[in-house]
């Protein structure tokens, strides 16, 4: 059995597009399914929880949709039994299937669905903050605070953003958001814990992010090293006074040449603690996380089975 869950608003309605040519398929060649379509932030972790609580064993859970609807899917995820995903790609940034080079056709990508030739087992990360009351968030791509977070938060609320991906040019809203975050931001000190061991401090900490896949932001390889199943993060760290130095950075992150750069620093672990001096936005798969200045995050090594 095969369980959809369909956010037909991605991608400015790209996702109900992609869902009735999919679901025509479907149909055409008598495959049992259901479908659950979302109407709003939260019913894909919603209608994902329903569905592996127990009381049912679906074999396939497929999201369509963008990075956030795959992201809200897995942290609504209960595992207490044999559990395998599947994505259709259906937003303006597609990191997810980017770094999986998964199809961006709807139907190849059904196919590979239905006739699997093989399986992957994905690390996830798991992002855990706030003070009164804390949250876990679980995430497949990456997860950030400073910069690269504020141009997410900017971009959830964006209006020019959707009229960008109304006429198929969603990834030039990337870049103009984080040109618009660029000259707010606000390097600040803070440090890093690596594996509760490794203390590393900075003076004027733009952005950092944490990977499990190597792209984020529409295409920005900053984790050209990472590896989505060796059971660890792939940090970059990026430190600088002067905000136009970042420039150079972000331009050749998208073909993962920022690592040369001077205050750019990488780092492999398994768990790390971040702390900032003031609160700055925190993401995870793009989606907000608020504005925070601790964070704990952590590797899941192999938990999840992808059709790959």
């Amino acid at each position: 059995m095969y369980y959809f869950i369909v956010n037909p608003n991605a991608g400015c309605g790209k996702g109900g597009r992609l869902w009735r040519a999919v679901a025509i398929y479907l149909e055409k060649h008598q495959v049992e399914y259901e479908a659950y379509l979302t109407a709003g932030r939260g019913d894909a972790r919603n209608i994902a929880r329903e569905l592996t609580d127990g009381n049912r064993e679906p074999q396939v859970i497929v999201a369509v949709g963008g990075d956030g609807t795959m992201n809200e899917v897995l942290d609504g995820l209960v595992f207490c039994g044999p559990l395998t995903l599947g994505y259709i790609p259906a937003g303006s940034g597609n990191d997810l299937a980017r770094s999986l080079k998964l199809p961006g056709n709807p139907v190849k990508a059904l196919k590979r669905l239905l006739t699997p030739r093989h399986y992957r087992m994905l690390d996830y990360g798991i992002l855990t903050y706030g003070t009164q009351e804390v949250s876990h968030r679980r995430f497949l791509v990456s997860a950030g605070i400073g910069f690269d977070a504020a141009v997410c938060h900017d971009l959830l609320e964006s209006k020019l953003r959707q009229r960008l991906r109304r006429v198929g040019l969603g990834r030039l809203s990337y870049l103009i958001s984080g040109i618009r975050q660029l000259f707010k931001c606000k390097p600040c000190k803070g440090y890093i814990i690596l594996d509760g061991v490794k203390k590393v401090e900075f003076n004027h900490i733009a952005f950092i992010s944490c990977h499990i896949q190597p792209f984020e932001g529409g295409g920005f390889k900053l984790a050209p090293r990472a590896n989505c199943s060796d059971g660890k993060l792939s940090v970059c760290v990026v430190s600088h006074a002067a905000r136009r130095k970042l420039v150079p950075i972000l331009l050749e992150s998208l073909t993962g040449n920022h690592g040369r750069r001077k205050g750019v620093r990488t780092y492999e672990c398994g768990e790390l603690f971040i702390h900032t001096e003031r609160g700055l936005p925190v993401h995870a798969d793009g989606e907000s996380c608020g504005i925070q200045s601790d964070l704990q995050l952590g590797c899941i090594a192999r938990k999840i089975r992808i059709v790959g």
